[in-house]
C-alpha cells in the first residue's frame, strides 16, 4: 500500500472520529442550552406586597461577551419581575473593551435603577469595571476596594493609538458628568491610569458612598432620585429590600472558562497535537478523539473573543510546519521553524486593540514542548513505515508455503491462517505431509504447486501449528 494512499485513509479515518465526537459534543451542549433557555425564561411571581425587591448578580472575573450577556438577561429579568434595583457585585481586572461598552449601553437603557457595588475587601474596579461602575446610576464600594487604572493597554502592556485613549477618556467623562461624578477623576483613571481606593475615591465624589456590606449599601441606595431609561427620574426604593440571586449557571460558567485567551490557546496546542499523533500512530483514536474535542471547545473559547486574522494564520502556519516533521522528520527543523511561528502566532491571535493577549510566559514552555511532541511524533511515524507492510484479502496466501494434511490425487486440505482449505494442484499429484507452494486462490480453493524434496520453502505460514486437530 503506497504512503499516499495510506495518509488519505488515516485522514478519513479521523476525519469520521471527528464528526462522531463533534456530534456527541454538539449534543451535550445542545441540552445545556435547553436547561440556560429554560432557566432564563421563568419569570419571578408577581409581587403580592410592597417590601422592596432587588436582583443581585456577582461579578467576580474579566469582562468578557458571556458576562455582558448575563447582565443583559438580568437587567430583562428586573425589569420583567418589577424588581426595584438591579445590583452587580462586581470585583474584576478589567477585560474587552467591547463587551464593557455593551454593558455600559445596556446600563443606560435599564429602567431599572442599576447598583454597581465593588466587593468584597480588597476587590478592585479595574479597567472596565472602573468605566462601568461610572456608568451605574449609584456606585457603592466596600472597605479596602479600589477603583481606576482604566487606561486600555495593548497585548504587551504597552499603551496604545492617543485615538484609542482619547476615545475611552471622552466615554468616561461622559459617564462621570451623566451621573454628576467628579468628571476630572473619571478621566484621569483614562488618560493617567490613576486609581483611588474608597475613602478617597468618596471624599473625591467618584462614587457614591461606602459601605460594608450589601444590606448597608441598599440603605446608602435608597431614597436616591436617578435618571433611568429615556429621560425618566426615579426614587429608589432598597432599604430592606428582599434579596434574590442572579449568579452565573453552569453553561455561562463554562463559556466564561473558555473564553480566557490562555485557555483557549492551550486547547488549540492540544487539539494540534492530538491530531498529530494519531496521524502518526493511528488506531486506537484516543488522540483524535482528544484533539476534535479540544479544538471544538477552543472554538466556544474564540468565538467570544476578539481574534486576529494574522494569529490565525500564523497558528495555521505553525500546525503546518509541525505536520511537516511529522511526514519528513529530519534535523527537527521544521518543528523549530513550527515552535517560532507558534509563539509569534500567540502574540498576534487576538486584537491588541481590544486589550487581549496570551501569556508569554505561558507560550515559551508551551511552543518547546509542541516542538518537542512533534519531533517525537514524526520519529513514530517514520519507525512506523519501516515496518512491513501487511498485505489484505486474498494476496496473503500468494506465495505462502503450506504442508498438505490430506490428499487424493491432484486435489486434498491443508490447514493455514487459522482455517481449513482446500487445495488443487495445478502439477504433480499431492501427498500428504509435502510442502506445497500457494501460486493463487480461485473461487476459495488455494491453487498450488508442490515443492521437490530438494526445493526449500520460501516462507511458511505461521498458522499450520495451530491445528491441534
Amino acid at each position: 500500500m503506497s504512503l499516499k494512499r495510506t495518509i488519505v485513509e488515516k485522514g478519513l479515518r479521523l476525519m469520521v472520529r471527528f464528526c462522531v465526537v463533534a456530534g456527541r459534543l454538539a449534543i451535550v451542549l445542545g441540552v445545556f442550552l435547553l436547561l440556560h433557555a429554560a432557566g432564563a425564561a421563568a419569570e419571578p411571581a408577581d409581587r403580592t406586597d410592597d417590601t422592596p425587591r432587588v436582583l443581585v448578580t456577582k461579578v467576580d472575573t474579566e469582562i468578557t461577551p458571556v458576562v455582558a450577556d448575563h447582565i443583559a438577561a438580568g437587567l430583562r429579568r428586573a425589569h420583567s419581575g418589577s424588581f426595584d434595583a438591579y445590583v452587580i457585585e462586581l470585583d474584576t481586572p478589567g477585560g474587552l473593551v467591547t463587551s464593557m461598552r455593551d454593558i455600559v449601553k445596556d446600563i443606560l437603557a435599564s429602567p431599572v435603577p442599576v447598583i454597581v457595588y465593588v466587593t468584597p475587601a480588597g476587590a478592585q474596579a479595574g479597567s472596565a469595571g472602573a468605566i462601568i461602575t461610572f456608568a451605574a446610576h449609584v456606585a457603592v464600594m466596600a472597605p479596602g476596594t479600589a477603583i481606576g487604572a482604566a487606561t486600555p493597554v495593548g497585548i504587551d502592556g504597552s499603551d496604545l493609538s492617543t485615538k484609542i485613549v482619547n476615545d475611552a477618556a471622552a466615554q468616561a467623562e461622559a459617564l462621570a458628568q451623566l451621573r454628576g461624578r467628579n468628571v476630572r477623576f473619571a478621566v484621569d483613571t483614562v488618560r493617567e491610569g490613576r486609581s483611588a481606593a474608597v475613602d478617597e475615591a468618596v471624599r473625591l465624589g467618584a462614587v457614591d458612598a461606602k459601605a460594608s456590606s450589601l444590606n448597608d449599601a441598599l440603605t446608602e441606595a435608597d431614597g436616591r432620585s436617578v435618571l433611568v431609561g429615556p429621560g425618566e427620574h426615579k426614587t429608589i426604593r432598597t432599604a430592606d429590600a428582599t434579596v434574590e440571586r442572579y449568579d452565573l449557571g453552569l453553561f455561562r460558567r463554562i463559556l466564561q472558562v473558555l473564553a480566557n485567551p490562555n485557555i483557549a490557546f492551550l486547547l488549540l496546542v492540544l487539539g494540534a497535537l492530538g491530531l498529530l499523533y494519531e496521524l502518526a500512530a493511528p488506531g486506537i483514536g484516543a488522540g483524535g478523539a482528544t484533539g476534535a474535542i479540544a479544538l471544538l471547545l477552543a472554538l466556544f473559547g474564540l468565538s467570544v473573543l476578539p481574534v486576529s486574522v494574522v494569529g490565525l494564520a500564523l497558528l495555521a502556519v505553525a500546525i503546518v510546519l509541525f505536520v511537516a516533521e511529522l511526514l519528513a522528520p529530519g534535523v527537527a527543523g521544521f518543528a523549530l521553524g513550527g515552535a517560532v511561528v507558534l509563539v509569534l502566532s500567540a502574540i498576534f491571535l487576538f486584537d491588541e486593540g481590544q486589550g487581549v493577549s496570551v501569556d508569554l510566559a505561558l507560550v515559551l514552555p508551551t511552543a518547546v514542548v509542541v516542538a518537542a511532541a512533534a519531533v517525537l511524533a514524526g520519529r513514530l511515524a517514520a519507525r512506523t513505515r519501516k515496518l512491513p507492510s501487511v498485505s489484505t484479502g486474498t494476496d496473503v496466501f500468494t506465495g505462502q508455503s503450506v504442508t498438505v494434511r490430506e490428499a487424493d490425487g491432484t486435489t486434498g486440505s491443508a490447514f493455514t491462517e487459522g482455517a481449513w482449505w482446500s487445495l488443487r494442484s495445478v502439477g504433480p499429484p499431492l501427498e500428504p505431509g509435502g510442502i506445497v507452494r500457494i501460486v493463487a486462490v480461485e473461487d476459495l480453493v488455494l491453487v498450488v504447486d508442490p515443492l521437490s524434496p530438494t526445493e526449500p520453502p520460501e516462507h511458511t505460514s505461521s498458522e499450520q501449528g495451530r491445528d491441534t486437530s
